[in-house]
């Protein structure tokens, strides 16, 4: 998806793909790992990193667009890598997806209660008031937050942050160091 939401604009065979990748949390790897879709013509729509529950280990949660097969191809690329211990694309179906958002929104006292009003709808966090403006925490799926951007935007969006993808499959689906043998 973009990030309006829709779907890669009509282009056959191109659609948006979460892949999850474990990596030794290490200088350089990920460069080495968006090296690999950028020379393959893929363009990151999202790319998060954090640590895992091991220090020694990341995860990251790469959101990208373009077809299929050259996904394939990366991802059985991504497997060589040495410092890539798991690599598993995730199904939007069968996977919790999350985002951040903070916005800042011009509020005087005319529209304040207005936007205050929206943000209750969405279960969004007011984490900034000034005389002038509001600053909205959100957390959700891309739909959700696109909603919230989109009722918020006549107010005048003054600045926005996205944190960039997360996501984890649902149920006993585990990505972990034990979950997946690697072929070098």
């Amino acid at each position: 998806m973009s990030k309006s939401g829709n779907s890669s604009g009509g282009r056959a065979g191109i659609k948006q793909h979460i892949v999850s990748v474990l990596v030794e949390n290490r200088a350089g790897t990920l460069s080495r790992v968006s090296g690999l879709f950028s020379r393959r013509g893929f363009n990151i729509d999202s790319l998060t990193v954090g640590e895992t529950e091991d220090p020694s280990i990341s995860r990251m949660t790469i959101a990208v667009t373009g077809e299929e097969r050259v996904l394939e191809q990366i991802v059985k690329q991504l497997e060589k890598l040495i410092d890539v211990i798991a690599v598993r694309e995730l199904e939007p179906s069968s996977c919790l997806r999350r985002e951040i958002i903070l916005v800042k929104i011009g509020a005087d006292e005319k529209v304040r209660p207005a936007v205050l009003e929206i943000a209750g709808i969405f279960r969004a966090r007011i984490v900034d008031v000034s005389q002038t403006t509001i600053t909205v925490e959100a957390t959700g799926n891309l739909e959700k937050l696109n909603g919230l951007l989109l009722l918020l935007r006549p107010y005048g969006i003054l600045e926005l942050a996205r944190t960039g993808l997360v996501a984890l499959e649902r149920g006993l689906n585990v990505l972990s160091v034990n979950s997946a043998a690697k072929t070098k």
